[in-house]
């Protein structure tokens, strides 16, 4: 019996990927590296993709991680390309990363360690200036405190719940809250009818929302004034969230006590009442190979199958596979797409077994098995039919 015949898919890396993730990929039918050439689609993390020419062969971009503003997602819409994101695999690390701040700010660890650490003299002198100081770094304790939580997703629910075990009040604010993340969200959560409602009552507020048109500067001159005075703000989610003028204007005029953020930048660097880290939030060993497995699963379901799952501009879509014969479409949502494949499909002889077809906005996909093997010309022609934007044909290859 001959042996089975594979197709090869090459993966471009352009950032460390965990070996972890990388090792599932089938070795009979995959390349990996990052001197790929003609790439099927490309692996990346924090690699700046905005001006990069990617080649016409990529048809799938996957960041092992959440956010996507580096790479260019509407040129890939343009192309038929879905970019696929792992949303909640590093949850727990940034939600860790926020308690941690929670306490760190709380009791003010932060200036306390550096007054110990510009401390001089023996013993006897180090600890008759700790007692004197120690006074000036008196803190707070979180159980009743109130905190506000901006976006309710993964990480936003995880850090309202430990919150509440901690023994936090918590009120969560997001219109666009999903039924997975309502449901799993503690009851206990109190529901501010507004961001202002929740900025007037919140003492410590964490934000937790994706870099959008609408979400840039979401936290400015205007939302402060609406604060509690000394709140404690956290940023963990983008930097462009936050406008970084208003927060020192803030801090200023004492409403914000401390400003905590994930994104150092000059204009923060060595201001009083804000501490920055170097974007470790989902920095952690788990966290790193949970983005890793998520993303290279789905990649590889992608590229065999056409599914797809948890991208940032195309539908979820799929389809069990009824027939070793399938094409997948990327088209424009515009009228009559799937009634053109269906007929380029009758033209060539191909009888329909099974046809299913999402849409998301501007965007939709169409998956088509069919029952016997499709020639060449029949997907060039529906890889023709306009808004068609990319057509590929998956045949089992065993």
């Amino acid at each position: 019996m001959p042996e089975p015949q594979y197709k090869i898919f090459k993966i471009l890396t352009l950032n460390q990927i965990s070996h972890h993730g990388l090792c599932r990929f089938p070795t009979e039918s995959y390349q990996i590296g990052k001197d790929i050439t003609e790439p099927d689609a490309i692996l990346v993390r924090s690699h700046n993709m905005l001006n990069q020419n990617i080649p016409i062969s990529v048809k799938a971009i996957g960041r092992a991680g959440a956010g996507t503003n580096n790479i260019p997602v509407p040129d890939m819409n343009n192309r038929g390309i879905p970019v696929f994101n792992t949303p909640g695999a590093n949850a727990n690390a940034v939600k860790e990363l926020v308690l941690a701040s929670l306490l760190v700010t709380a009791r003010n660890l932060v200036p306390a360690l550096q007054f110990v650490e510009n401390l001089q003299g023996d013993d006897v002198i180090l600890n008759k200036q700790a007692e004197d100081g120690k006074k000036l770094f008196s803190g707070i304790e979180l159980p009743g405190r109130t905190l506000g939580i901006i976006g309710l997703g993964e990480i936003g629910r995880l850090v309202a719940n430990s919150a509440l075990k901690l023994g936090m009040k918590v009120i969560g604010y997001d219109p666009q809250i999903t039924v997975d993340s309502a449901w799993n969200l503690s009851a206990e959560v109190k529901k501010a009818n507004s961001m202002e409602d929740l900025l007037r009552h919140s003492e410590f507020v964490s934000v937790h929302v994706p870099l959008l048109d609408s979400t840039r500067h979401l936290i400015n001159d205007k939302n402060i004034k609406l604060m509690k005075q000394n709140v404690i703000l956290l940023n963990f989610s983008r930097s462009a969230i936050v406008d970084e003028e208003a927060v020192l204007a803030g801090i200023a005029m004492n409403k914000i006590k401390t400003y905590v953020s994930d994104f150092p930048s000059q204009k923060l660097q060595h201001q009083k009442s804000v501490i920055t880290f170097p974007h470790i939030g989902a920095s952690t060993q788990e966290s790193e190979e949970n983005c890793a497995v998520m993303v290279v699963d789905q990649l590889i379901d992608y590229l065999q199958n056409g599914n797809i799952t948890h991208t940032v501009n195309f539908p979820d879509i799929r389809m069990e596979r009824e027939s070793p014969y399938r094409v997948a479409v990327a088209n424009a949502n515009v009228p009559n797409i799937l009634g053109q494949i269906s007929t380029s499909m009758a033209k060539a002889g191909l009888n329909i077994h099974n046809m299913i077809n999402k849409s998301r906005g501007e965007m939709a996909c169409t998956l088509v098995d069919v029952d016997s093997p499709v020639p060449q010309h029949a997907l060039d022609e529906i890889a023709a039919i306009a808004g068609v934007l990319m057509a590929r044909y998956l045949p089992l290859t065993q």
